[in-house]
């Protein structure tokens, strides 16, 4: 089938925009979209055809597009990802802007990651700061299994350890200079009616409790001890949670400066505390 041909029907699948279609393709059939684009007239085989328009099917469905070409961009790298883990979000870029802000004078800075997944934030931070150590921590060993790939993929296995477990009770009483939890935070009652992408997504990634704070309760109740002097805390929820994540931050936190950071909409995205 030809280039153009098999792109109009893929744009009728997915919509008049064109761009998802010209991934897709690109994807199913191993060239780049400036090849497509320069070549709309050359002819693919039939296999690439029937790869592309199956993929197709999956992305009208509200599949991920991540989940269906395998990976995901993050913080200028690309990241394995698939229905093992949550599709990392360029929101949580901001958590590791101000990290790495807070950590560069740091000759070896310890780092933890609270609910993993991919491994996005712990992998970044290691390529980032060639001298961290990194904790990862994930409560599902599948979702482990792909961190490790990151990991592996971005040269950081040495520096980043990854451990299976609750929270912070894998890393005993180690403390350290940033620890950054992404952990989950849909309401529990809105799961259901969550709408694509996050409908695919693992339901043990996205269940906060009743009010979406459950395990930042918890998380809360240990963190203190877990910070060394100077060293600092950052929890990414939704934007209708900020409020009374902070009130639970303030709670823990008597004496700590304590503010809210916007994400790229401008929306309140993640509380950064640092103990005085």
């Amino acid at each position: 089938m030809r280039v153009d041909a098999l792109l109009e029907r893929l744009v009728r699948a997915l919509g008049p925009d064109g761009t998802e279609a010209e991934m897709l393709l690109a994807h199913a059939s191993g060239r780049s979209r400036a090849w497509l684009r320069a070549h709309d007239d050359a002819v693919l085989p039939q296999e690439t055809a029937t790869r592309a328009l199956a993929l197709a099917a999956r992305r009208a469905t509200g599949e991920p597009f991540a989940y269906i070409v395998g990976s995901a961009g993050f913080y200028r790298r690309d990241f394995a990802v698939d229905a093992r883990v949550l599709v990392p979000r360029p929101e949580t870029e901001h958590l590791i802007d101000d990290a790495l802000r807070h950590l560069r004078g740091n000759a070896v800075p310890r780092i933890a990651d609270l609910g993993t997944g991919s491994g996005a934030i712990a992998v970044t931070l290691a390529a980032e700061l060639p001298q961290a150590l990194v904790d990862a921590v994930d409560i599902s060993a599948e979702a482990l299994a792909l961190a490790r790939e990151n990991a592996a993929r971005h040269g950081v296995s040495e520096r980043v350890a990854f451990h299976l477990g609750d929270l912070l009770a894998p890393l005993r009483t180690r403390r350290y200079d940033a620890i950054l939890a992404n952990l989950p935070y849909v309401p529990t009652g809105e799961i259901a009616r969550a709408p694509d992408p996050v409908s695919f997504e693992p339901r043990l990634a996205l269940d906060g409790g009743p009010d979406g704070l459950d395990l930042y309760r918890r998380l809360l109740v240990e963190a203190p001890a877990a910070l060394a002097p100077g060293g600092a805390l950052y929890l990414e929820a939704a934007p209708p949670l900020m409020a009374g994540l902070r009130a639970l931050v303030e709670a823990a936190f008597p004496a700590a400066s304590i503010a809210l950071e916007r994400d790229y909409g401008g929306r309140e995205r993640y509380v950064r505390v640092v103990p005085r």
